[in-house]
């Protein structure tokens, strides 16, 4: 899903605060770099929408504190071959 890059910002941070999608998972869906996603939820959408760079900043910390629990979930799995 291509969007304009001047719009992608807003597009992006409206996707990671419904979904409360990683940057990975938003970069997955939107075909773009994990950078460039970090790039425009930090950088742009801060110039842009104030209001929603402080939304999907609460998200992204929150999927930052969780982020040792989904790697070790996902090492249980390789191991156990599921």
């Amino acid at each position: 899903m291509k969007v304009h890059s001047g719009n992608r910002a807003v597009v992006l941070g409206e996707y990671i605060i419904e979904t409360g999608a990683t940057v990975r998972a938003a970069a997955k869906v939107f075909r773009v770099s994990k950078s460039t996603v970090f790039k425009d939820v930090t950088e742009r959408l801060r110039q842009e929408n104030p209001q929603m760079y402080r939304d999907v900043k609460k998200v992204l910390e929150k999927n930052k504190s969780e982020r040792h629990i989904r790697g070790g979930l996902a090492t249980r799995r390789k191991y156990k071959g599921i």
